[in-house]
């Protein structure tokens, strides 16, 4: 059909009516001779503006809801109570902790022990006390008895707290086997002698005790002279005035302290009395 004819210029009659007057744009926007529009550059089409107008629709949205969240008091608050509350207490921590580097610690919970018991206060265990431990007794030797051997265990016992040589302990031993016997012995003669813990007694004036000491003679009392450890170092310290002694011999280191009526009776018990000083000082 061609475009003159009047049968085709009635089916385009609902064309737009405001056309444009140039005839070049009226034979392009019409009939088979229409040409394509060339492309239209936009402004939005640019990558850097469409990211500014992301940014900037992203800053009013938050501005419009910190606005409404945060409303005068006459604006309705939109936000939820629990969302509200949280916020509060975040913003109270950031004004402590932007005043003081100080943080107060939690004060620990202490829970008591349901099976917990008090402990019980010991107490004090009363020891009983100890007996005393006796000394351990020398065993006899060179023919005495428990006894003698008791009492020649003091006499080496003294020399030997004085320091006195092994020497002077051979004649004290020596001058009390032929004086007693080593034997501590009372006296008839003094009857008070009796009261005293002994081993017998003898009858030669007023002697009493192992060395035979007699209180009139300036020895001691009666009660001290009973007493062996006294006894023993009544002698020492008489044989210790003897100029000389230590190169006597045992007898006569004896008389010189004793004045003995017998002065040749002690040699006869050197030997015994080695043995026993050996035997207490080994």
């Amino acid at each position: 059909m061609h475009p003159d004819d009047p049968s085709f210029q009635k089916l385009t009659d609902e064309r737009p009516t405001t056309l444009s007057d140039d005839a070049a744009s009226t034979e392009r926007t019409i009939g088979r001779h229409r040409a394509t529009a060339p492309p239209r550059r936009t402004m939005l089409g640019s990558t850097p503006v469409r990211v500014a107008l992301a940014t900037g629709v992203t800053c009013c949205l938050s501005l419009v809801a910190v606005a409404t969240a945060r409303g005068n008091d006459d604006t309705p608050r939109t936000v939820e109570p629990l969302a509200e509350a949280v916020a509060d207490r975040a913003a109270i921590a950031d004004e402590r902790a932007s005043r003081s580097l100080d943080r107060d610690a939690a004060p620990a919970r202490i829970l008591p022990s349901p099976t917990a018991k008090p402990t019980p206060t010991p107490t004090a265990v009363r020891k009983a006390p100890k007996k005393p431990v006796k000394p351990r007794r020398p065993r006899p030797v060179a023919g005495l008895d428990q006894a003698q051997m008791d009492n020649a265990k003091i006499i080496v016992d003294v020399g030997l707290e004085m320091k006195m040589p092994r020497r002077a302990l051979v004649v004290a031993l020596a001058t009390a086997m032929q004086e007693s016997n080593l034997y501590n012995l009372a006296s008839d003669v003094l009857p008070e002698s009796a009261q005293y813990s002994n081993q017998g007694s003898g009858s030669d004036h007023d002697s009493v005790g192992l060395f035979q000491q007699r209180p009139s003679s300036g020895w001691g009392t009666v009660a001290q002279l009973m007493r062996p450890s006294y006894a023993a170092r009544a002698f020492y310290s008489a044989l210790n005035e003897i100029p000389g002694w230590q190169d006597m011999s045992v007898t006569s280191a004896a008389q010189a302290v004793q004045i003995s009526a017998y002065p040749d009776a002690y040699a006869q018990h050197e030997d015994r009395a080695t043995t026993v000083a050996a035997a207490l000082t080994a």
